[in-house]
């Protein structure tokens, strides 16, 4: 299906409305004596604002109103929170940065010295990745959240760090900062300076999680001549022909624009701004097999058409799915990755979207999803990689993760994986002049039951290529 219009963040909402704020104006003035001289200061607000919710949504910024820049790399920040119980966990998530999501790294803690409003917090950092902050910036919005991992009504109005009244940014000192290490604004629990130790560390050392080496896998390097060549229907693809959508009504699927050169797929859309001269391309597998572990591939986007007027709202796309075959149906599910370089669905330019289905009914429109998205340019080569286990779908680009998305929008049955090009609307531009736009695709991989790291994907591809294995498929059936 892929590029079902989106649906805003507010789908989870808040259960009840919290009308016990009473944080003054006074109580933000207390900084530590640190703070001035680092003249950093943390705003917050919160984007659920009830007494329960589905998650707690922190929004956070960091200003610096001193003379010099400082690395975001070497900041942290602490929202403590009550958890619901001392066996019940929890996971974290970045909707949307300006920083970039991917440059966002977020782990929950246990403190050392639990008060009545807070036995653990969310710890954000950041990578090299996210830069600096110069003198009289900000980080601008920080859009995150947290939820309990089996994904239960969560209580957040008695959480030390929570305001339900705060739904601007504003200062906000019962979020802490640290510069390597040095305690630079805010205030923690009595006892729970974040200088000291957690009695729980917020994550397990990382390591390398070993790979089944017999694990069944599928991987093809796209060694074809044409779409009509009889090994890719061997090989369990389909080329997607006739019309019907996804994208404009009475635009063609062409099998004739699916082309192969030098082990390179070519998914080829064209558009002359009418449905009778738009043609648009997918490849699917043709079995329904694929659920838990691991999805790759390497896909160049493509920002500007081969001629012609530039501006269309085409869709270039790597996703896994199950069929809706009904409204709200409970076995429909969908984990995409959509780049649309000329915007659509309201976008004005160059946006990626990440997005996790868990069903949808198509009129009237209601859609239980949730996505990750990023205003950028993705114009050229990049390594798409999907992870998918009983707990999170991960997305990553280029080794660092996009998003991650829990429950409800796991996969409940098995899935076909899918490549396809399309126009959304006419909309962003009406020449008739004909104009091309490619998305090439070097090789899909995909591992049963074994989530593995960006770098293991690329030793399991290049491992592939050193043997000469083109194909390979041993996924069973389900």
């Amino acid at each position: 299906m892929s590029g079902t219009p989106r649906t805003s963040r507010g789908l989870l909402t808040a259960l009840a409305v919290c009308t016990a704020a009473g944080i003054t104006g006074a109580a933000l003035i207390a900084t530590p004596a640190s703070a001035a001289a680092d003249n950093l200061s943390v705003q917050y607000r919160t984007s659920a604002s009830g007494a329960t919710a589905d998650q707690s949504e922190p929004w956070l910024e960091i200003s610096n109103s001193g003379s010099t820049t400082v690395p975001l790399s070497d900041l942290t920040l602490r929202y403590y929170f009550k958890s619901d119980g001392p066996s019940v966990s929890y996971r974290f998530a970045c909707s949307w940065a300006v920083k970039g999501c991917a440059n966002i790294t977020g782990t929950i803690g246990t403190l050392a010295n639990p008060t009545a409003t807070a036995d653990r917090y969310l710890e954000i950092g950041f990578t090299s990745g996210a830069g600096s902050l110069a003198p009289g910036q900000n980080t601008g919005d920080m859009q995150l959240r947290f939820y309990r991992a089996d994904w239960q009504t969560l209580t957040q109005s008695d959480d030390y760090s929570f305001g339900a009244a705060q739904t601007s940014y504003a200062d906000w000192n019962k979020v802490t900062l640290q510069r390597a290490g040095a305690l630079v604004w805010g205030t923690a629990p009595a006892g729970n300076d974040p200088t000291t130790p957690p009695t729980d560390p917020p994550t397990t050392p990382p390591t390398t999680p070993p790979s089944d080496p017999n694990a069944p896998a599928l991987f093809d390097d796209f060694s074809y001549t044409t779409s009509s060549d009889p090994a890719v229907r061997q090989h369990g693809w389909t080329v997607k022909s006739g019309q019907g959508g996804p994208g404009v009504a009475g635009a063609t699927w062409s099998p004739a624009d699916v082309t192969f050169s030098s082990s390179i797929m070519n998914l080829r859309l064209t558009t002359d701004g009418t449905a009778a001269g738009t043609r648009e391309t997918e490849l699917q597998t043709t079995a329904q097999k694929f659920k838990f572990g691991t999805y790759a591939a390497r896909v160049k986007f493509d920002d500007t058409p081969t001629g012609g007027p530039d501006g269309d709202h085409v869709n270039q796309t790597f996703f896994n799915f199950t069929p809706l075959n009904a409204p709200m149906d409970p076995n429909y599910g969908e984990q995409d990755f959509e780049y649309l370089p000329n915007g659509g669905w309201g976008e004005p330019s160059s946006i990626m979207y990440a997005t996790s289905w868990e069903t949808y009914n198509p009129d009237p429109w209601n859609a239980v999803n949730t996505h990750t998205e990023s205003r950028a340019s993705y114009d050229g080569w990049h390594d798409l990689q999907i992870t998918i286990d009983s707990t999170a779908i991960t997305y990553y680009i280029d080794g660092q993760v996009f998003a991650s998305h829990g429950e409800p929008y796991l996969p409940e049955t098995p899935q076909f994986i899918d490549f396809n090009h399309w126009l959304i609307d006419f909309g962003g531009q009406s020449s008739s002049t004909p104009r091309s736009y490619d998305e090439q695709v070097d090789y899909v991989y995909f591992v049963k039951d074994q989530v593995l790291t960006p770098a293991q994907v690329s030793a399991k591809v290049a491992g592939y290529r050193t043997a000469g294995t083109a194909f390979t498929d041993t996924v069973p059936g389900s």
